[in-house]
């Protein structure tokens, strides 16, 4: 019987042994959260891939230079649709990506949208290597609650950062310009090779695409940003279709009307959206709306003047420029809005059919 128990004691070692030898960790999750993170990582982690792009530049003599850059990005489907950043495939003539097993897979591009700076690209990779990534539901989010990041910056293996949301409703400029809307702001560290990568909640479910970091040194220092998922969910099925999205257009460029401007102006509104130039052909030229026609200086800053002032859009209040570009962007081309303007005193009502805003 003794010999029985020393055998049985030794076979278990033998085991052990092995598994020590084959690199595997025996340490056990202390507690539920630790165990939640892992089971996330073992899970989605193969679905994030790394994301290399080789880029031209010039040198001084206007001579061609390659030039790599990386980033992250989510498997969504097993067709090999792959969500990341625009700005990680921005002027790309080249894209290469790395799956979790290390396989490399050349890739092409399928659609952008650079107001959102989100894009899509394409692997041909068989499906049994693609690990595809739920999304979830980022319109239900709560301040304090849990988030993952994973990337892959070097496309060695997957990196796991894990916080909370810090803050919801943010608003960031994206490289083209645009401002994006509802931003999710969070302490989860996110380093430049991570973005385009997921930001998961506790069940590793999309809703953010890592973005942006506020950082002196480009280092995180705990203020990372996420697009909401479910703007790439809204427009994935555009970028997949014709590799580009369709946004209205009033064809105008606006300023905020804020009250320091209107006091020195003599307007009887505070705020407003200033419409400075009016495109010609445009929608708002089309509906007879006019654009500022001399310059005067309020303070330091020289503005342009005599153009209308758009303060309602079908009967809701704007009350600065993003508030007017926000509802036009809840539109489709061919939309009708019904604008409320004042011009040299008199309030009009002005009808706007918009336009496809031109790429």
């Amino acid at each position: 019987m003794k010999m029985n128990r020393i055998r049985k004691w030794k076979c278990m070692l033998f085991a052990l042994g092995l598994l020590f030898a084959a690199g595997y960790s025996l340490s056990v999750a202390e507690t539920e959260d630790e165990e939640n993170n892992i089971s996330i990582y073992r899970r989605v982690g193969p679905g994030v891939v790394n994301i290399t792009s080789v880029v031209l530049e010039r040198d001084f003599f206007f001579n061609p230079i390659p030039r790599e850059g990386a980033g992250s990005g989510s498997i969504i489907d097993d067709s090999g649709h792959i969500l990341t950043n625009y700005h990680v495939i921005r002027d790309s003539r080249k894209l290469e990506v790395t799956l979790s097993d290390g396989s490399k897979w050349p890739a092409r591009f399928v659609g952008s949208d650079p107001d959102n700076d989100l894009a899509v690209i394409k692997i041909d990779a068989p499906k049994e290597k693609l690990t595809v990534i739920s999304m979830g539901d980022s319109s239900q989010l709560q301040i304090g609650q849990k988030v993952l990041a994973i990337g892959n910056p070097f496309g060695l293996r997957q990196t796991l950062t894990t916080g909370i949301i810090s803050s919801l409703g943010r608003s960031i400029r994206s490289e083209a310009g645009t401002m994006i809307e509802d931003v999710i702001q969070t302490d989860a560290a996110i380093n430049p090779g991570n973005s385009g990568g997921p930001l998961l909640d506790s069940k590793g479910r999309i809703i953010g695409i890592n973005s942006a970091i506020i950082s002196p040194t480009g280092a995180s220092v705990g203020i990372g940003f996420a697009i909401p998922v479910n703007i790439a969910k809204r427009i994935l099925p555009e970028l997949i279709s014709k590799g580009h999205v369709s946004y209205p257009w009033i064809g105008a460029s606006v300023y905020p009307l804020i009250p320091e401007f209107a006091r020195a102006l003599g307007l009887q509104v505070e705020r407003g959206a200033v419409i400075a130039e009016v495109i010609r052909g445009g929608p708002l030229d089309r509906a007879g709306l006019r654009g500022g026609d001399r310059l005067v200086q309020v303070g330091n800053s020289l503005i342009p003047v005599g153009g209308d002032v758009i303060i309602e859009m079908d009967g809701k209040k704007v009350t600065s420029s993003n508030d007017l570009l926000r509802m036009i962007r809840d539109h489709r081309p061919g939309d009708r809005v019904e604008l409320k303007v004042l011009r040299k005193g008199k309030v009009l009502h002005m009808e706007v059919t918009l336009d496809e805003k031109p790429r």
